[in-house]
């Protein structure tokens, strides 16, 4: 399956989770889409449930099937408990952490942001969105994409939001990885255990 382009009302609804952000249509509208969203569901198999769970993380970070695996798989090498190094490793995208970062307000503005090579890892271009980063690492802005509206727009919005594994300046208009979250410290709704279970089998 190829990355998803729908409406992403559909998504968050099928999931009854903000998965892409507030949902305006996931207030008014708590059952899931098509015509039998709102008729009797007949008890979903285990199966079913941790495919969700997958399913769920996958468009949440915006990773496709082999990625995702590839990413199971080097996370059931690692030492630790493999459904937190799984998050973690999802956590360490570069187009994950610029969204952390609040450079952009969603994912998949962060995502295009890096494709269009407006953001450095270390001082240097990178334009892999999927491109892992380290302890230490430093994230930041190209100097003449600093002043692009949607940019700007981001980082003078919202920057409630703090996350201990990440250190931003303002004045340098970068941030740091400092380390690698811990699971509590991660907000997403995600039962990493069901998705091990998955790929267990």
């Amino acid at each position: 399956m190829a990355r998803y382009r729908g409406p992403k009302s559909k998504i968050a609804r099928k999931f009854n989770e903000p998965i892409f952000g507030p949902s305006k249509a996931l207030q008014k509208k708590a059952y899931g889409p098509g015509q039998h969203g709102r008729g009797r569901r007949k008890k979903q198999s285990e199966y079913a449930i941790q495919l969700n769970e997958k399913q769920k993380a996958k468009y949440t970070y915006g990773v496709l099937e082999r990625q995702f695996a590839n990413l199971f798989h080097k996370a059931s090498r690692k030492s630790g408990i493999t459904g937190e190094v799984l998050l973690q490793l999802l956590e360490s995208r570069l187009d994950n952490v610029v969204y952390r970062l609040g450079i952009s307000p969603t994912r998949r503005g962060a995502r295009q942001l890096v494709l269009h090579k407006h953001i450095l890892v270390n001082d240097e271009i990178v334009n892999i969105p999927s491109f892992s980063l380290k302890a230490g690492d430093k994230v930041s802005i190209r100097e003449k994409s600093k002043s692009l509206e949607v940019v700007v727009n981001s980082l003078t919005g919202n920057r409630s939001q703090k996350y201990p594994w990440l250190d931003w300046n303002s004045s340098e208009m970068s941030g740091k990885l400092m380390m690698l979250p811990e699971r509590e410290e991660i907000p997403e709704n995600i039962q990493e255990q069901l998705i091990v279970e998955l790929y267990s089998k």
